[in-house]
């Protein structure tokens, strides 16, 4: 009897994709919450109900952080993103340069080389000029960094009390010049899970200079243009299956992402996890786990096990990734859970974020 063709994992876990999501998730509130856009359950599900059944196509679908396409044999990567953060300037950065960099990592993490950039403002009646100055000035400065340009954009103006001082909304184009397709789909068992650096510092950060808490502390954000550290870490190993920058519901929320899109359980360890004492510390007195904080200069990668030196090795070579660390790894079972092993030797299963802990970050 002729056996039939085996189908594929890669195919397999698709496939479990797609009939998960015609179940069709429902946004169960009848108004929009913080929570929906905290980067956490909440949102996925808004995501999922709203906008994927209403946007549906095969760019979207893998809901990664950009969308890589072909245009006459040239492979090109785009991306969007908005940012609201409170206050608009905060300890290592601003908005500006949150926007500019949040956009390049976007990018980077697709496997493309950013190139062009646009910027859309909101602004409230009232905003100082000489802060909108100070805005543009930090763009422009993180732009050339990471040797882009904003090559168009628009403004808007709302009406006083009506739009929060000002928003920026950023779109960006790549070029795709490497082979391979990273993807949380792609995390197999026995591969690595890779941290940039510390984790937590940005959303500790904007945290405490919105001045609602007695705490000080020297911790400034990590926001950081990630696609040079990106570079040597493709330049290393071709072994790398997947690339997330850890923003809006911190590495917690992307390790969740990884689980569920590849059908495989993460398993990571809290020791081997890098945290900055003074943010330890004020998550720990807020009741926050790091592991749920915003980051704006830190990825996670998903690497091949065999490559895993490598891979630490390439980051940890560069000034972005000198704090790396190999904090997990991919497991068959249980599927679609990420666990943590504790520092007492327990376990305990790290869920998608649940509520807005901390709004308005980026």
């Amino acid at each position: 009897m002729r056996e039939l063709p085996l189908i594929n994992r890669e195919q397999q876990v698709l496939d479990r994709i797609e009939r998960a999501r015609r179940r069709r998730p429902t946004v169960r509130e009848e108004r929009i919450t913080l929570a929906h856009g905290a980067g956490g359950k909440a949102t996925h599900t808004l995501i999922d109900a709203v906008f994927l059944e209403e946007f549906r196509n095969p760019l979207l679908e893998p809901l990664e952080d950009g969308a890589r396409f072909a245009v006459d044999g040239a492979r090109l990567a785009f991306t969007t993103d908005s940012y609201v953060v409170s206050p608009l300037f905060f300890p290592g950065g601003d908005i500006g340069d949150l926007a500019v960099n949040g956009t390049v990592n976007d990018l980077a993490v697709c496997g493309a080389r950013p190139l062009y950039l646009s910027a859309g403002f909101i602004l409230e009646e009232g905003f100082p000029v000489a802060d909108l100055r100070r805005i543009a000035a930090s763009m422009a400065r993180a732009a050339a960094a990471a040797g882009v340009a904003i090559v168009t954009g628009d403004t808007k103006v709302v009406g006083r009390g009506k739009g929060d001082g000002c928003y920026i909304t950023t779109a960006g184009v790549g070029v795709v010049e490497r082979e391979g397709a990273f993807s949380a789909a792609a995390a197999r068992p026995d591969d690595v899970v890779l941290v940039s650096g510390p984790v937590g510092e940005h959303g500790v950060t904007v945290m405490l200079a919105r001045g609602e808490l007695d705490i000080s502390s020297d911790v400034t954000s990590d926001t950081a243009a990630l696609h040079g550290l990106v570079a040597a870490l493709l330049d290393a190993t071709d072994g790398v299956r997947c690339l997330r920058d850890a923003t809006r519901g911190g590495v917690a929320t992307v390790l969740n992402e990884i689980a569920a899109a590849s059908g495989t359980a993460v398993i990571v360890r809290e020791e081997a996890i890098p945290v900055r004492r003074d943010v330890r510390g004020a998550c720990e007195l807020l009741g926050i786990d790091p592991l749920y904080v915003a980051c704006e200069g830190r990825l996670v990668a998903v690497v091949d096990g065999a490559e895993a030196d490598v891979a630490l090795a390439a980051m940890r070579a560069h000034p972005l990734g000198a704090g790396a660390a190999v904090i997990g790894r991919v497991a068959e079972d249980p599927p679609g859970l990420v666990l943590l092993k504790t520092a007492f030797g327990g376990t305990r299963i790290v869920d998608m974020l649940v509520g807005d802990p901390l709004p308005r970050i980026c």
